[in-house]
């Protein structure tokens, strides 16, 4: 670190301000005399390129108003959680500019290299400091970006700046890795179904089919759960909401908990942990499994539990409603008020396909190994996060 000086994040780049232009304005990307237009939208993780609006090419008013290969894009207008978030700029297959609600972070390269100033900016302490400089207007957050330009950069040379990006793209590579390989396993769930059962579109194994009402316990419904769950209440009990359901299973992370005086009113939700959970509000449609771990918790009202009777694998009828068959019947069953929303009477009278028991369970095993390789992976991923973070942290204190 001996030889890293400290400088101000203003001395080696600078932040451009994007173009202005109103809705109506916006047009197909390709039409004659436009450019491409990226927004708050397209700053993910990396740049997403998925839904790129237009716009005519004399609303850039300066050259440095056209996106660069190397930028930093940066979201300098947006909700508190989300100031500061930014990607990098790729190779573009199209002239593009930038909108009025992010900026670009440009390095002097003569000073600064690109990948060097992306990795330290995109860090988890820099990203949390710049956050914490959001200038909050009613719900919106707006980055002060002078702020930002007097943040302290300890800067090597640029050959040490080159190896140390270098460096970080590899383990961050690894990372991605490890990602495709859950994809995959996402992808193998829904091949062997398809090669067991065949494609419920067709039905081509001619397998017998019910509604999925008529698959649970004699002593039960489907039924959505607590409508009014009030505020947080310490030590409560905890309520699964949409946003909990994640890869299948309710994630534990960020739970709800509510008074047992309003919970008390909604036995009938109360989780047994052997249930199938249906999104039903928003994000519909996402599914996922009760276990043990959610015993005796409730759901909320934007979430459906269905208590499969003994007689129907659970597995397999997670694994069906995942299908795109079930998932395209309940896109064009949707009742939108305020928000999209799928009711009980339209889930209960899904069809599902039923074949024998012990096809059911033989695709239950496989799906078991699956999930064994899932966790694997999943821990690996969590040690290999954990590490890159230290890796982050040692890289600009100059100790790779």
């Amino acid at each position: 670190m001996s030889a890293w000086k400290v400088v101000e994040l203003g001395d080696v780049a600078e932040f451009v301000r994007g173009i202005n232009f109103k809705p109506d304005d916006v047009v197909p990307v390709g039409t004659p005399g436009s450019v491409a237009c990226m927004r708050t939208k397209n700053v993910q993780s990396e740049l997403d390129c998925s839904d790129v609006w237009g716009v005519d090419g004399r609303f850039v008013k300066r050259a440095d108003q056209f996106l660069e290969t190397g930028d930093i894009l940066v979201s300098s207008a947006n909700s508190w959680n989300l100031v500061g978030k930014c990607c990098w700029i790729p190779d573009l297959p199209w002239r593009a500019t930038f909108g009025g609600f992010v900026s670009v972070l440009r390095p002097h390269r003569t000073k600064a290299e690109p990948r060097f100033l992306f990795r330290w900016f995109s860090s988890d302490r820099i990203q949390t400091t710049v956050r914490s400089f959001g200038q909050q207007t009613t719900n919106i957050s707006n980055l002060s970006t002078d702020r930002c330009l007097r943040l302290p950069l300890p800067l090597p040379p640029l050959a040490e700046q080159r190896r140390v990006a270098e460096v970080l793209d590899r383990a961050e590579a690894l990372q991605a890795k490890r990602l495709a390989a859950l994809a995959q396993l996402d992808t193998l769930t829904q091949s062997i179904f398809l090669d067991l059962f065949g494609d419920p579109t067709t039905n081509p194994k001619a397998w017998p089919t019910k509604p999925l009402a008529s698959l649970v316990r004699d002593d039960d419904t489907i039924n959505y759960g607590v409508v009014q769950p009030g505020d947080d209440f310490a030590g409560g009990v905890p309520l699964v909401r949409v946003g909990d359901l994640l890869e299948g299973r309710v994630n534990h992370a960020a739970l709800k908990t509510i008074a047992p005086t309003i919970e008390a009113s909604y036995k009938r939700s109360r989780l047994r942990g052997d249930e199938v959970l249906v999104s039903c509000v928003g994000s519909t449609g996402v599914v996922a499994m009760a276990d043990e771990s959610v015993k005796g918790f409730n759901i909320a009202r934007a979430v459906a539990r269905i208590p499969l009777a003994e007689t129907t694998n659970r597995v397999f009828v997670a694994a069906y409603l995942k299908t795109d068959f079930v998932q395209r019947h309940f896109t064009n069953e949707l009742r939108t008020v305020s928000q999209p929303t799928l009711n009980i009477k339209q889930l209960s009278e899904t069809t599902v396909i039923l074949p024998p028991r012990d096809l059911q369970r033989e695709f239950a095993h496989r799906i078991a190994a699956i999930e064994n390789l899932r966790t694997a992976h999943r821990a690996s991923l969590a040690k290999m996060d954990a590490l890159f973070c230290v890796l982050q942290h040692r890289a600009f204190r100059g100790e790779l």
